[in-house]
């Protein structure tokens, strides 16, 4: 189990390192001297990788159930490992907690930063922020389409979708299932970043800014984020390409490749359309009467802030906490939303609402008909006993892991603010909390190590969907 878990591990840490050429060749062109940083980083990992790939090779395939539960865990802990190699070794100062912090809020496309000063920084390390989120994005869509719901932790899987026997997984079709999702994933980013340059944006920070918002990470080129460009035309192209990003791949595959236009009507996709523009519209017209805010104005910067939220890519435009109790609340709310499943968003996403809306309307009708009993269904599909199982197993598991989180980081001296909100939003990958610390106008670059060690397990935790973690830690998991 270990061997085939460090040649999986190895071979894809090859990629990291080949992607770790792409900053250096920037720096390069900048004429910043952290160009031979990454290329020594890419060297080593290189060397380390196939070394590993080379002693590992020959391991048994991933079949069974509790192989494939250790491999995706490694797989995320090395790539979060390997991903801090640069920060720690660049030219401006971030220890090791930080940089480890900063890879894997970037890999799980968290997108909150242990860094301060970001307008600063080299071109590279902002480039390879952006990288890895993008990377991490892709890695999210295709955990989430293919080997979470095989393993019956979350999310409906590109096969139960097309076909109507959920027992139906034709792997024939995986390979050009995968070419279809990268082309797409690919051509989005570019027409974002088309957009975002057409739009006023230099191709730099169109570049960065497209790849932080397909793979809903949030990573911006400024401390300011998107406030800095003041343009009701840039932040409406976000809008637009964070709710794409927050669609499931498998539903835009089947509309662009083959044309389904039923495929848009996946009930997921209404459900998160449905209260993403109802928190929307209620904090424009709260704003509206309450601030005598223009409702242009109100609507345009309350969505952008909000489906950054509920997407949980993170960026902001401005400090949303000042626009009082209502709004605060709204945005607490909205981070434990996310988008679909199959997406680049995180927390709880949409699917396990309806189903647990489902489950209670389901509940309330056998309290009035007795012994009757009707199937849930999902569309024209019924949703079997595994997936309600699944999906309040999760519900459990991640009110459990926020409040021990929070305890956790209380234990830290930390104000009750930050903690719930900074276990919260590391749960569900949105990046930016409440408060003055890890709210909207701050970041996390002032908690100490011990909060920023807890905090980098969490992200990885809510991107592995909690229960593909948690399930190594139990004791049946180990016995032969």
């Amino acid at each position: 189990m270990v061997r085939t878990a460090a040649y999986v591990a190895s071979v894809f840490s090859l990629y990291i390192a080949a992607a770790m050429l792409v900053p250096a060749a920037v720096d390069l062109y900048y004429g910043h001297p952290d160009w031979e940083i990454f290329t020594i980083c890419a060297m080593i990992t290189g060397a380390l990788a196939l070394t590993v790939a080379a002693g590992t090779r020959g391991g048994a395939p991933v079949r069974s159930t509790r192989l494939a539960f250790f491999v995706v865990v490694v797989l995320w802990v090395t790539l979060g490992m390997i991903g801090a190699l640069p920060f720690y070794m660049a030219s401006f100062d971030l220890d090791l907690a930080s940089s480890v912090f900063e890879s894997v809020s970037a890999i799980t496309t968290t997108g909150a930063t242990a860094i301060a000063g970001l307008d600063a920084l080299p071109p590279g390390i902002l480039l390879w922020r952006s990288l890895l989120s993008w990377i991490g994005g892709l890695g999210v869509v295709v955990l989430g389409l293919f080997f979470l719901p095989l393993l019956n932790v979350g999310g409906f899987s590109y096969f139960r979708i097309e076909s109507s026997d959920i027992e139906d997984r034709p792997f024939d079709r995986l390979a050009s299932f995968l070419r279809a999702l990268i082309a797409i994933y690919v051509i989005l980013t570019a027409l974002c970043a088309i957009s975002y340059m057409v739009a006023g944006m230099s191709t730099f920070d169109a570049i960065n800014h497209s790849m932080a918002t397909l793979a809903t990470g949030g990573f911006s080129t400024y401390d300011a984020s998107f406030g800095v460009f003041d343009s009701w035309a840039i932040m409406w192209i976000g809008i637009v390409f964070m709710i794409l990003g927050a669609l499931p791949f498998s539903i835009l595959i089947l509309f662009v490749v083959r044309g389904r236009l039923d495929a848009l009507r996946d009930p997921q996709i209404r459900l998160f359309l449905t209260y993403t523009t109802l928190i929307v519209l209620s904090v424009a017209i709260h704003r509206r009467i309450a601030n005598d805010v223009p409702f242009a104005e109100a609507l345009t910067t309350s969505a952008f802030n909000l489906v950054s939220i509920i997407t949980t890519t993170g960026f902001v435009s401005e400090d949303y906490t000042l626009w009082g109790p209502f709004t605060v609340m709204m945005v607490f709310f909205a981070t434990f939303l996310g988008g679909c499943s199959g997406s680049t968003s995180g927390a709880i996403k949409a699917y396990r609402f309806f189903v647990l809306g489902r489950m209670l309307q389901n509940g309330l009708r056998m309290l009035i008909y007795g012994r009757s009993v009707q199937p849930l269904r999902y569309g024209s599909r019924v949703i079997d006993e595994d997936m309600q199982r699944s999906v309040v197993l999760f519900m459990i598991a991640f009110f459990i892991s926020w409040v021990a989180g929070s305890i956790a980081l209380a234990a830290g001296n930390l104000d009750i603010v930050t903690s719930l909100t900074a276990t919260l939003t590391a749960l569900t990958n949105v990046g930016p909390g409440l408060g003055p610390i890890v709210g909207p106008a701050g970041n996390f670059a002032s908690l100490d190590d011990y909060a920023k060690w807890i905090l980098s397990a969490l992200m990885l935790l809510g991107r592995l969907e909690i229960l593909a973690v948690l399930v190594l830690l139990t004791p049946t998991f180990w016995r032969n």
